[in-house]
């Protein structure tokens, strides 16, 4: 190219060298025109309508490799239709039966969630036993109520034993929340410690319910009922460790009787138990002071703390209430108030209502968070 003349026509008058000009930058690095001056939808646009996207081209920005297909697990749930769960009810059901069992509509959101809590309270027990303390120091809050209906939840949806046992220091009334197969008691178990070798030996002792929880029942009678003390307690334990996988015990209301020491000293967690009511709260808090303040912060720290029969209307800050015990303790659950409960009989899961099933299903899956753990006790 020649050069470009000074509008000056002098001598004197240096002229600088024009500069080189500039090498067209290579393939990869130029950009379109519309990605400099044009608008930045315009870009996209063009970039959309050029190259194909990561996406679509199936390689990894990163990697600069294609991306492997999901592997499909080779199980028969997955590869065979006639293996999918039918859908237990509702709208889903009517579908599938009116299609010819050939069609399963998708999960709805609490079908999904129902399938999840199940499986938190099916975790197989990694210790071999678990044990879970129910308490409160207020009596009438539904402690023995609790026991039997987690104990009836997790028993119907396991394959494992579960057994509840009364350890309350006077007359328990565990016992009540199963219909009676034998007149044994905590008391005959322990007279016959030394002769149970095997599970049969030990189911003499038990009563079980129609969702296959056990029990093992106290004297009912005060008269004739004898003071259950820690050795008692740790000699049962010893005995239920050996046939069950799940053990729940329904605490006496003080803290400070013979059988509670050894009851906390064994449990891997608790479940405290309060009504929605101030004295109910105040009572499941000094609790939860009295268990940091006596060696056991990593249980209180770890408590489900159950509301129990809720009302659907009251005077009581639930909100709060549940902000309290939720900022001390693992989870809170409530259950609401149910009329199968307050007869205080035999709890049968099939005539609760549906919010109770449900809530009591919620208490089981946090329990079950709980059975993978290998707890260090100290014996």
């Amino acid at each position: 190219m020649a050069e470009t003349s000074s509008p000056i026509s002098s001598p004197a008058h240096h002229v600088p060298p024009t500069p080189p000009e500039p090498q067209p930058a290579p393939p990869s690095a130029q950009q379109p025109a519309a990605h400099t001056t044009g608008t930045r939808a315009e870009a996209a646009s063009e970039t959309l309508a050029g190259a194909p996207s990561e996406a679509a081209s199936g390689t990894d920005r990163e990697t600069g490799s294609e991306p492997q297909p999901e592997t499909v697990p080779l199980t028969a749930e997955h590869l065979l239709t006639n293996r999918r769960a039918e859908p237990s009810g509702g709208w889903r059901r009517l579908v599938w039966q009116l299609s010819g069992k050939r069609y399963i509509p998708a999960e709805s959101a609490a079908e999904i969630e129902r399938r999840t809590l199940i499986a938190h309270a099916q975790t197989p027990v990694a210790s071999g036993h678990h044990r879970i303390a129910v308490m409160s120091l207020k009596g009438g809050v539904g402690k023995t109520t609790t026991t039997a209906a987690l104990g009836n939840t997790l028993a119907s949806l396991r394959g494992d034993r579960v057994i509840a046992i009364d350890a309350n220091p006077d007359r328990g009334t565990l016992g009540l929340k199963v219909k009676s197969e034998t007149a044994a008691t905590i008391r005959t178990m322990l007279a016959e410690a030394p002769h149970i070798l095997r599970y049969a030996d030990a189911r003499a002792f038990t009563s079980q319910s129609p969702a296959r929880l056990e029990i093992l029942a106290s004297d009912t009678d005060p008269a004739v009922s004898e003071a259950f003390d820690a050795e008692d307690y740790r000699t049962v334990a010893g005995l239920i460790e050996r046939y069950y996988s799940i053990c729940i015990t329904d605490c006496g209301t003080g803290l400070l009787h013979g059988a509670m020491g050894a009851t906390l000293e064994l449990a891997d967690q608790i479940v405290l138990v309060s009504l929605v009511a101030v004295d109910g709260a105040n009572s499941a808090a000094a609790t939860l002071d009295w268990l940091n303040a006596h060696g056991h912060a990593a249980l209180a720290k770890n408590a489900i703390v159950v509301l129990n029969a809720v009302e659907p209307k009251g005077d009581v800050d639930l909100t709060l209430l549940e902000r309290h015990f939720a900022s001390r303790c693992r989870t809170v659950i409530r259950v609401p108030y149910d009329p199968h409960l307050k007869e205080g009989a035999e709890v049968d899961l099939t005539r609760l209502r549906p919010t109770t099933r449900g809530a009591y299903l919620r208490l089981a899956a946090a329990a079950g968070q709980s059975f993978g753990l290998h707890p260090a006790r100290s014996r």
